[in-house]
């Protein structure tokens, strides 16, 4: 019996097969909904008051202010210092390959002058203040910190505020020394939907922000969609997934094991290898049969790949490209003997790894691409966190009087078209 659910690109049920593979059925529950919706009006409505109690309810803090859950930019520091030295060197140098990367990214403000002396532009501006989730509790995650604020800081962010759960009041010494290396202006231990609230809405402790990035639990998720439009937000992110291309050339120990890297997430994580070799898949079979029961995480992993894993067996590897295409994968592999070739023939996919070297690992934490990627499909039309993400548009618009007077005539005609009056009045007052 296959380690992995076997589907054949040749058979009549494929494309049904596919979409029951890839459909989410958990990315709106209502009940969650609805508590985040009942967290955010109190927060809304009573401020420091309902985060406190929140935070004494879920998190097991009591504090008597939400002054006395800040983190102070003193005690990061010295976390920095206290933390291994190889931990704190590898966070330096994730931070620096992820600063070298995202500089690139950085947009510039440009105008132009027409033939008639019209000058129009595009203002290019930071966000002021941007705030940021950092799991904690079960996980902490340095790396989605180091992820999300250093774009920020590179885009001129003035103010990124940090906000992190801590169960029992336990800091994690490494998301400390994270945020210190990172430049974090402010952070509070609070989390869930009553960090989102305090974040959107602001409140006597907390100044509101003008975009939350970062991923959270369901809670979290929820609560970010229900206040977009009173802050941006970066995305709401379903589980992780990574998809394999592999050919016979590939080694199935590292197959294997880069499908458990996103399997041990979450039992709802996906894992999908696409192959035109019915020889390779047995041999990836074996080795996640010989691997699994060595990975501290087995039992996740395990769920995973009997949740939504899976073999697609296909024709070949153009077909292979094709199908990948209409997944649109989160984390892209091309575990292929010329994996350069098939980048081309790829569209819709969050991050792409090319060759056998090219482990998903790399783009977690240290190659410098950044790992908040478009999940459940969105990359069709989403992209990956970046500057670009921080940074806003102004449109310029300065006019020479003649210019103004011959297009406010084009202006008042489809004004009239459109039966909207003072627009029409307002063009014509030029020219008239």
């Amino acid at each position: 019996m296959s380690a992995l659910k076997r589907l054949d690109a040749r058979a009549a049920t494929f494309q049904s097969d596919i979409a029951s593979l890839t459909h989410f059925a958990g990315a709106l529950d209502p009940k969650v909904d609805a508590v985040a919706a009942e967290i955010l009006n109190a927060v809304r409505t009573r401020g420091d008051a309902a985060v406190l109690e929140y935070t004494a309810r879920f998190d097991r803090l009591t504090a008597d202010s939400v002054s006395a859950l800040r983190i102070s930019t003193e005690e990061m520091r010295a976390a920095a210092q206290k933390v291994p030295s190889a931990q704190l060197d590898a966070l330096k140098v994730a931070a620096t390959r992820i600063e070298e990367y995202h500089v690139r990214q950085k947009q510039s403000s440009w105008s132009y002058t027409d033939d008639e002396g019209t000058t129009l532009g595009q203002i290019i501006s930071p966000i002021d203040r941007v705030g940021m989730y950092v799991p904690g509790g079960l996980a902490a995650y340095p790396s989605s910190l180091l992820m999300n604020a250093i774009p920020a800081k590179v885009a001129g962010v003035k103010s990124v505020v940090m906000v992190v759960p801590t169960p029992d009041g336990v800091r994690n010494p490494l998301v400390l020394a994270a945020a210190h290396v990172a430049g974090v202006d402010e952070a509070y231990c609070i989390g869930g939907a009553q960090a989102v609230g305090a974040l959107a809405y602001g409140t006597a402790t907390i100044a509101r922000v003008d975009k939350i990035v970062g991923p959270g639990n369901a809670y979290v998720a929820a609560a970010k969609r229900r206040v977009f439009g009173q802050v941006g937000i970066d995305m709401v992110a379903g589980p992780s997934e990574i998809l394999v291309i592999a050919d016979d050339t590939a080694n199935a120990d590292w197959v294997a094991m880069d499908l458990f890297s996103q399997a041990e997430h979450d039992e709802v994580a996906q894992s999908i290898l696409i192959t035109p070799s019915v020889a390779f898949a047995d041999k990836v079979d074996a080795a996640i049969a010989r691997l699994l029961d060595t990975m501290p995480r087995k039992d996740i992993i395990r769920a995973s790949l009997a949740n939504r894993g899976a073999t697609i067996i296909v024709r070949s590897l153009d077909e292979a490209c094709e199908i990948s295409d209409m997944i649109a994968p989160e984390h892209l592999e091309l575990a292929l003997d010329d994996a350069p070739a098939y980048v081309s023939k790829l569209k819709h996919a969050g991050a792409i790894f090319v060759g056998h070297y090219a482990c998903e690992s790399l783009g977690d934490y240290c190659i410098g691409s950044n790992h908040v990627l478009p999940t459940s499909g969105t990359a069709r039309f989403a992209s990956p966190l970046g500057v670009y993400d921080f940074q806003k548009r102004t449109s310029l618009i300065h006019p020479s009087i003649p210019s103004a007077q011959r297009l406010s005539r084009v202006a008042a005609t489809l004004a009239h078209g459109e039966g909207l009056t003072a627009h029409a009045r307002a063009a014509e007052m030029r020219y008239e």
